[in-house]
């Protein structure tokens, strides 16, 4: 596997969050990370970017342990994150933050703003109004446009549908696929686990911060008891 997080355990303080979680991604590949509120989704992939503390575990990219390596460094090796909320420059326009997304690139970002606003026309139209002025679902393709400018070999997004509406949230996860097909890793957290399951490959459930099932999209949604307790029937 290209990103591995094998038997991570940590949390706030005294406060255990995840206890010996395992997942794992390979490039082109999209996997999701499910479960109830509160369950350790978003603690789980902050220990994977190093920013939540872990008392033990590993993380693996193409074979080499980052553990020990600070979140930023982390991202220098090729990792990218859109967090739920705050993922966009609300004072910039579109076009800035795209160029803010490429802050660490001493290349010509010019090809690579206009392959942004080919993934995600629905920005183009708007590349000189302010972030903060755009609807929830632009918003989101603004942050998701910034975290491909540097060329990542993951793409980790955390509730990448909060908030938006069911038609908005189908685009979204259509742009996810198209993403998918230029060979990035996708690891992504989700509250929409249906809709999630029928775009993964494989997935996680996590209950009370601890891997309960694994298994292909289809496993997972096939599953009577999961789709019982987590899918809603």
């Amino acid at each position: 596997m290209f990103f591995k997080a094998n038997n991570l355990s940590g949390g706030y303080g005294e406060v255990k969050v995840i206890e010996n979680c395992n997942f794992n991604v390979n490039r082109g590949e999209i996997v999701s990370i499910l479960g109830p509120n509160g369950a350790g989704k978003s603690s789980a992939m902050k220990a994977m970017l190093g920013m939540l503390k872990l008392e033990s575990g590993t993380v693996v990219l193409d074979e080499k342990d980052i553990s020990n390596l600070n979140t930023q460094d982390r991202i220098k090796l090729g990792i990218s994150f859109v967090p739920q909320v705050n993922n966009i420059f609300t004072e910039l326009t579109v076009n800035e933050n795209l160029e803010m997304g490429a802050f660490t690139s001493s290349d010509d970002i010019k090809d690579k703003i206009e392959e942004m606003y080919d993934l995600f026309p629905a920005i183009k139209e708007k590349k000189y109004q302010f972030a903060g002025e755009l609807s929830g679902g632009q918003r989101q393709q603004v942050a998701i446009a910034r975290a491909l400018m540097n060329n990542p070999s993951i793409l980790m997004l955390d509730e990448p549908t909060a908030g938006v509406s069911p038609v908005v949230m189908q685009e979204i996860f259509e742009h996810i696929i198209q993403i998918k097909e230029k060979n990035i890793a996708i690891l992504m957290v989700e509250q929409n686990a249906n809709q999630a399951l029928k775009i993964s490959d494989r997935g996680y459930i996590l209950v009370t911060g601890q891997n309960a099932y694994h298994g292909t999209g289809q496993e997972l949604l096939n599953d009577p008891e999961i789709r019982k307790t987590f899918l809603g029937g």
